[in-house]
């Protein structure tokens, strides 16, 4: 089954028409995503019925938290859970970036009883399948990698790895530069179901009076910039796993 990361409810529209089978609601990509806010996650389960799972993450950045970032996390678990999502996405490191395992295992059990993944902040460990084990003993449902590297064609043999290592008691998600040229053999070497994508195209705003030299974020040339995600871009990475035998 295929999953779109996504950052607006037209996002998400558009996966579930798609043939998405799971969106991973977040705002602001540009920073890897971190979490959106209550009023995203309420219009997005209103439109769609597929799988919503929501980004935990107060902050862009690494992924070791500091006491009062926990409790943010926290209270953004039961905001989503209050607000009908079918599962979460988290991620937590210590100073050594390795899985920390303790209160991973706190918002796993606060999550309860909605599935939670463990996102790439996996691919940040020293050592991915010592990772897989502390995220298994977390309690974690399913694990979204690249193999510890930019994309998952360099990843690929890593992830196979951890699929094996992994026998079953956790599921193995490629995410990180899937495509439609590479998702069949990436499917085929790795043995996993589940895949990641984020398919985002970016497009001009439609505002014709433009103050170029003012920016109100901190990347002056997407001022003018959106992105989203395309019907027909899901349809084509679903159709080709479709074609490979693993919908």
């Amino acid at each position: 089954m295929l999953e779109v990361c996504i950052d607006s409810v037209e996002a998400a529209i558009a996966a579930e028409h798609g043939g998405a089978r799971r969106v991973e609601l977040c705002a602001d990509l540009v920073e890897g995503g971190i979490t959106p806010g209550a009023g995203m996650i309420a219009a997005a389960r209103h439109h769609i019925s597929i799988g919503l799972f929501v980004m935990i993450r107060p902050r862009g950045g690494d992924f070791c938290y500091t006491g009062l970032e926990f409790e943010v996390m926290c209270e953004e678990i039961k905001r989503a859970r209050d607000l009908n999502a079918d599962g979460v996405v988290l991620g937590l490191l210590d100073e050594d970036a390795r899985i920390d395992v303790p209160r991973t295992r706190q918002l796993v059990e606060l999550a309860g009883p909605l599935p939670v993944t463990f996102h790439r902040a996996i691919d940040m460990t020293p050592d991915l399948i010592v990772a897989l084990e502390d995220v298994i003993a977390a309690g974690a449902t399913r694990i979204l990698t690249s193999g510890g590297e930019p994309d998952v064609m360099r990843g690929i043999s890593t992830i196979a790895r951890m699929v094996e290592s992994a026998r079953g008691r956790i599921g193995i998600m490629p995410g990180g530069g899937v495509s439609v040229e590479n998702i069949a053999e990436l499917a085929a070497v790795t043995g996993a179901s589940e895949f990641h994508a984020g398919l985002s195209t970016a497009s001009p705003s439609p505002v014709r009076f433009r103050k170029e030299e003012i920016a109100m974020g901190g990347l002056p040339d997407r001022e003018y910039m959106r992105s989203t995600v395309h019907e027909e871009s899901v349809r084509v990475l679903v159709n080709a796993l479709a074609a490979d035998g693993r919908t």
